[in-house]
């Protein structure tokens, strides 16, 4: 529709199920948050299928459909989509895989971010991995904190299956190490970087400050890089993307979009909420399409913290969505759309397939249900989007 202004709003993981601690209601239910309310009252809400039947509810995964894409036809893995957000390409015969830092103890899977630890601490555990596994052909390339990548070359033969750390909190990791064929040369290359990361100098002054220490590197989400059809070619819209983590950056410039760095967003529970918000508005004067992306919720969610849940859903509100509701709402023809791509249960501090809830306002689009925004609330209307790459299509010429 020419002349028409979007935005699409990302609260990762912010939907939840019912919690005892919050009477029966969800974090999203409980927030203040007028600015999404007033978008569910005066527009659509319904539920969407973001996780294809045989996929794991990952953020990948989930984005990929929330962004139009079908997972089914582009999905390679995760790390080949954070590596395009830092131009690592791969030749036919390497394997990118996603490489956490961890904390093990006692063979369990203690914390998946190891402490969230800093970017320097993390820089230098990179540096350090690539000159002592040199000998591997291997290289780890530093990311944002904990998520960083490795490539591994002479791989064209691996052919392994890999478990997010995220979905093993306080599990075994025994019974979640790489298997299939290449998973020996995988493990052993995990086993050889941990001599090297837990007996590193910068867990002393982890430990000195009570913070966990890092004593592992966890390999997952490999894959290759596979080319997307461009989101202009695909929509017709212009987009920019507003998004600290590496994987919806892969995400947006694999599909053509713009980045916006802005300083300050974090990925994580501290990140500048209002900074984004600034950046957004601005970014409407220039694009037809702006795409916010926030991961607090979710990280909120798999520390099972649910005020700090409820917090971070009430900042993006008050930070993210109303000044960009309102600069909306100065053109003649916009439209808006709130979508979490997946709940992540503050009770089980993991990645749920269940379809989260979704609402969108604007022009042309009438109300159904005249409700706030919430998963009881969009379960109680007839608006199910599945598959959920269909929503974009919806969101934008409905």
């Amino acid at each position: 529709m020419a002349g028409m202004k979007y935005a699409i709003i990302l609260p990762d993981g912010a939907a939840d199920k019912p919690v005892d601690q919050l009477g029966g209601r969800t974090p999203l239910e409980v927030a203040r948050k007028p600015a999404i309310d007033w978008i569910a009252i005066n527009g659509q809400q319904g539920r969407v299928t973001t996780v294809p039947a045989g996929f794991s509810p990952g953020s990948d995964v989930c984005t990929l459909s929330l962004f139009g894409y079908d997972p089914r036809t582009c999905y390679e893995g995760r790390a080949p989509l954070e590596a395009a957000a830092r131009g690592i390409n791969a030749s036919a015969d390497q394997l990118i895989f996603r490489c956490n830092f961890v904390t093990i103890v006692d063979g369990r899977m203690e914390d998946f971010t190891a402490g969230h630890i800093s970017q320097q601490e993390a820089d230098r555990l990179i540096a350090d991995l690539n000159t002592r596994l040199s000998d591997s052909g291997c290289r780890f390339h530093a990311g944002v904190s904990y998520r960083n990548l490795m490539v591994m070359p002479d791989a064209d033969h691996v052919q392994i299956q890999t478990t997010a750390p995220h979905d093993i909190p306080n599990e075994s990791v025994a019974d979640h190490l790489p298997r299939g064929a290449g998973s020996e040369r995988v493990r052993r290359l995990m086993e050889r970087a941990r001599e090297i990361v837990a007996a590193h100098e910068i867990n002393a002054v982890r430990h000195d400050l009570g913070e966990n220490p890092t004593t592992d590197i966890w390999l997952w989400g490999q894959g290759r890089p596979r080319a997307m059809d461009p989101f202009v070619a695909r929509f017709g819209v212009s987009g920019v993307a507003i998004a600290a983590v590496d994987l919806i950056r892969g995400i947006a410039k694999s599909v053509g979009m713009t980045l916006i760095d802005v300083a300050g967003a974090t990925g994580y529970l501290d990140t500048d909420y209002a900074a984004k918000g600034r950046a957004a508005v601005l970014a409407l004067d220039e694009f037809d399409l702006v795409v916010v992306h926030i991961e607090a919720p979710d990280e909120a969610g798999h520390q099972g913290d649910v005020r700090a849940k409820v917090t971070a859903i009430e900042r993006i509100d008050e930070h993210v969505v109303r000044p960009v509701l309102e600069k909306l709402r100065s053109f003649e023809a916009w439209r808006v759309l709130i979508a979490p791509d997946h709940p992540t249960p503050v009770g089980t501090r993991v990645h749920s397939d269940s379809p989260p809830p979704f609402c969108m306002a604007g022009n042309r689009i009438s109300a159904n249900l005249n409700l706030p925004f919430g998963e009881t609330h969009a379960a109680a209307g007839n608006l199910m989007i599945n598959p959920g790459y269909e929503l974009m299509e919806h969101f934008l010429r409905e």
